[in-house]
Order: structure tokens, then sequence, then C-alpha cells
């Protein structure tokens, strides 16, 4: 289907681009043309009627996959310089990749997106006054603005083969030149392409490319950048089938949009070119671009799956917190000027600006990200941490319940030392075990072992057996302690030599939080609350199984 015969197909049409207006814009303001010879600039006109000077940004993600840590940090600065600003922040979904986009994976990036707690102004969720907001239902746009730039000289209609075009390519490899377009159609008259469309022979539309000018633009994070039109060539902006390039959707959804600023990864710093001057050839006012650098694995490589987990939603079933995610992803590549290494969304908003972007690539660091989420954790309300722990506990199986005594006091003792909600997990998986057997055969339990385990582990066993124990424990944590203390006044013991035995003796593990505290959230527990894969050990069989040990070991009273 050639472009011409392309026709609405039921999408909305009503929306239009702004009022054209030539600017040919200074390096004050990002841009400037430079033809070989020597031309005095025209004033520049004044901004379109109706075109507001307030900021306005877009993310324009294509729904080919889930929302890579990079995509979620550009939508992450375009969205703080648009709360910093007072502007609009725009989501656009870049889906003219029919082969490749679905509507599912958009589905999954507004999810997660909306996670991240980043809102839109106008989307295609949202709506607003410039949509549609999906390129796929915008195709009578781009057939209108081409058509312009055709009837204008601007742009011209291609009827080159495949087989021509590899030709060229070819050709120009042999002489080692660009491998751009240098095809007959540019200067073709009228009759010969009425002649060629009367053959109904398949054509595209190309951009006519002006000759030799340097187009350079004042990035905002970059500095200033150059290209020569030379390199370019020819290039298509709707394909034989109708459907519309990249480059051209992407500069008329800005230029309708009235677009402001492009904040965007380095990797589109290439296309800028032909972004400009389409926005030349239409008459639009060029936005301000602004390429962040790429985010790198530890080992300065791009980072990809083989380094992990790169998606929001990865990380969000991970366990990490949104506030932690945001935090993180803003300070890869800006960062306040100041120590500071904690801000809450609202502080980022105040503090952004686009001058405190840095140049060089940023570093994913998984570990960083970690003790970040720790910190966030750690200041959660401790109802909030028990509600989010509990729900976790019961999805892994370890609970019936996401909401008891025991969830409340266990996520309180172990979140002192966790990152994760899924370390809660883990934690709670160590409190309920009781690995006795496996730390006593362990190097690390020699040295108790060698120093007359035995002595205190039928101290413990007896005080279970009388109900001393029991008694003491009664009394919380103070009365675990006085009667460990009681234990080692007999024993002579005290420091590692007491500690370290009874921990074995009543946990099985050599390292955890306190014993009487982890004895006394155990006691918080109620008959069925720890699911079957919960493996909870509780204090008699952990006695039964001590006993057995100091049976078969020579060590029993």
């Amino acid at each position: 289907m050639a472009p011409q015969q392309l026709v609405s197909r039921g999408v909305f049409i009503g929306a239009r681009c702004f009022q054209p207006v030539r600017v040919p814009v200074s390096r004050r303001v990002g841009v400037a043309y430079a033809s070989a010879a020597v031309q005095e600039k025209p004033a520049a006109a004044p901004a379109a009627p109706g075109q507001s000077t307030q900021v306005r940004v877009r993310f324009a993600p294509s729904p080919t996959g889930n929302l890579h840590v990079g995509g979620a940090r550009t939508a992450l600065f375009n969205y703080l310089y648009a709360r910093k600003t007072g502007g609009k922040f725009i989501l656009r979904v870049e889906d003219t990749d029919t082969a490749r986009s679905t509507r599912a994976s958009e589905e999954a990036m507004i999810r997660d997106l909306k996670w991240l707690g980043l809102d839109w102004d106008e989307g295609p969720d949202v709506g607003g006054p410039h949509g549609p907001y999906r390129q796929s239902e915008r195709t009578a746009i781009y057939k209108e603005q081409a058509d312009k730039l055709v009837a204008a000289g601007k742009a011209y209609p291609c009827f080159c083969t495949d087989e021509e075009l590899e030709a060229m390519k070819k050709e120009a490899e042999e002489k080692k030149l660009p491998p751009i377009y240098r095809g007959k159609w540019a200067s073709a008259t009228p009759e010969e392409v009425e002649a060629a469309k009367a053959q109904g022979l398949s054509y595209c539309y190309r951009f006519r490319v002006p000759s030799n000018q340097n187009v350079t633009i004042q990035d905002l994070i970059r500095g200033e950048v150059t290209w020569n039109t030379d390199t370019l060539g020819d290039f298509v902006i709707l394909r034989s089938n109708g459907m519309p390039v990249y480059n051209f959707c992407v500069a008329v959804d800005d230029a309708c949009m009235g677009i402001t600023h492009v904040l965007r990864a380095e990797e589109h710093l290439p296309n800028t070119l032909r972004q400009m001057l389409i926005y030349e050839a239409l008459g639009y006012k060029v936005p301000q671009f602004g390429h962040m650098s790429l985010i790198l694995a530890p080992d300065k490589s791009k980072l990809s799956k083989r380094h992990g987990a790169t998606s929001v939603g990865e990380f969000r079933e991970q366990g990490y917190l949104h506030t932690a995610m945001n935090n993180f992803l803003a300070l890869l590549g800006w960062n306040d000027g100041t120590e500071q290494e904690i801000f809450s969304i609202d502080e980022l908003s105040t503090k952004f600006s686009l001058d405190r972007i840095t140049k060089s690539p940023a570093v994913f660091d998984k570990v960083k990200l970690g003790w970040m989420n720790g910190q966030w954790f750690k200041a959660l309300p401790e109802e909030q941490s028990a509600a989010m722990s509990g729900g976790h506990l019961v999805k892994a199986g370890l609970l019936a319940q996401p909401d008891s005594a025991f969830v409340r006091a266990a996520v309180k003792l172990v979140s002192k030392g966790v990152e994760l909600v899924t370390d809660v997990e883990t934690e709670v998986r160590k409190l309920l075990a009781y690995p006795l057997e496996e730390t006593l055969a362990s190097a690390e339990a020699k040295a108790v072992l060698d120093d007359n385990f035995p002595e205190v582990a039928n101290a413990v066993l007896a005080a279970y057996e009388s109900g001393e124990l029991a008694a003491a424990l009664a009394k919380g944590h103070d009365g675990y302690k006085g009667w460990l203390n009681a234990v080692g006044k007999a024993q002579k013991r005290k420091g590692k030599r007491l500690f370290m035995p009874a921990r074995i003796a009543l946990t099985g593990r050599c390292h955890g939080p306190d014993v009487g505290e982890q004895l006394d959230v155990l006691g918080a527990l109620a008959a069925g609350e720890v699911a079957e894969a919960g493996a909870y050990v509780p204090l008699a069989d952990r006695m039964a199984q001590l006993k057995a040990w100091l049976a078969a070991n020579g060590g029993a009273k």
C-alpha cells in the first residue's frame, strides 16, 4: 500500500499540531543551522498562538517488552523536571513496530510506572488535549504532515526497489563512502513520478536533506553537538506500506504535543539530526534536547540480562520498595551537590535540576541498591513493614495468616538486618528452624565443642525439664538473661564461653538475633499459625533433639 492510499481506520483524527512557525533559532536557545556560504539569520519569530511557554516533557516507551531500569530512569527524570518547573509530564506509547508491540506490554509498563509512583498529566489512559497518545492511532496525522512536506518539495516519492538500494549500498562500500541514498528519484520530474505511479510501482516517501549544512544543538547535558547533513542522505519518512518511520513519528508527535524539552538516553543522540531537519522543514519550534548517559553494569559493559534483573517488574517481584527504586535511579547520573543519599520523591521534585546531570555513564551497583532499600525498609512504620512482610510470608508458604502478634514481633526482631522483604522470609525461616546437628558439625562450632559444650547443654536441658527455663522465659527477655547469668555463675563461665553454647543449644545456630528475644517471639506463635512448609521446630522438639545429640555423643548426664 502506497502512502497516499493510507486511510483512517477508525482512529481519532481531530488532533492537529500546533500552528507551524518558522524558528531559525540561535545557539542561545539550543540549535543553529549554517550552510557552507555565510547567510544572514532572520529574527526569531514569536511563539505560535496558543503555544504555552510551560515546560512539557514526555516519556515515550515502545511496548515491546518489560520496562527496563534505563527507561524508568528516563521517565523519572522527565517526571521530576516537570514537577520541579510546574510543567506537564506526558506519557506517549510508540507502538508503530506492529510486529513486536503488544497491548499486554503497554499495560505492564503502565503498571510499573504507577508502582514507581509516577503519574502523568496526559496519556493513553488519562487522555488529554493532544491525543491520541498511541502512535498506532495517529497515522492520519503522520500522513497529513508527510503530504505537507511533499507539497513543499521537502519530501518526494521514491520508487527504488530493494535490489537497487542494495546495489547503491554495495557501490558506496566499494568506494568507501557513507551508505546514504543517492538515487535518481530526488531529481525526478513530475512526469517521471506520474509514469511510475501509473505503472503501479510501490514507493515510499523520502525526506529531502539539504546539502552541506551543519546542524548544531546546545545539548542541555552534553553541550554543543554538531552534524553535517552530507553524512545523512535522503531518508525514508513513510514506508511503501504507508507506515511512518520512527524518527518522523517522534518529530511530528513532539511538535503536535508541544514538547518543550526532550530528555532521553544518549543512544537517541544520532536520531536528533533527522528529527531536527523534520522540525525545521515543517516549520515547528525545535524543543531543547538533553541526552543522558548510559547505565552500565559493574564491569562497565552495557547493563543486560546477564547481569541479573534489569526490569522494574523483576525488582518489584524481588521485594524492592518503589521509594528505594526511585531514590537509587535518581542518583544514577544526578546528584544535588551534597553528600545526601536518601531522598524522598518530594525532595527529589524540589531539588532536581538538569545542570546536575552528569555526562559520564552511571554504574548500576546492586549492592548500593540493596543498602538503600534496607534504609527505606527500616524507615517504614512498624504496621506497614509487618503488613508487607506478613503478606509475603503467607505467599511464600510459611504462615497461614498475614497478621498476628508473631508476625509483628518477628518482623520487628529481624528487620534491623534486612534489606528486602524477601530477606524477612529468610530470617523467619532461620527463626523457626533448629539445625542443631548441622551447626555442631561445622568448623565454626569446633571451639564451642572443645570448650565442653555438653556442660552448658545439659544445664539448658535440665532447666527445661524442671520448668525453670519456662518460668524464666515467662518473665520475658530479662527473665532469660537472669537465668543465663545464674548458669554462668554456677559453671564459672561468662561472655562468649557462656552465650555461644547456650545459643547453639536453644536455637541450633551460632549467629542470629538475641536469643532471649528469639524465644520471646516464638512464644507468641499461635497453634497452627505456621504452615507445614515453615518447618517450625517448637522448644519441646528442640530439647528432644538436644537430648538425643548428647546421648549419641557421650555428653548426656
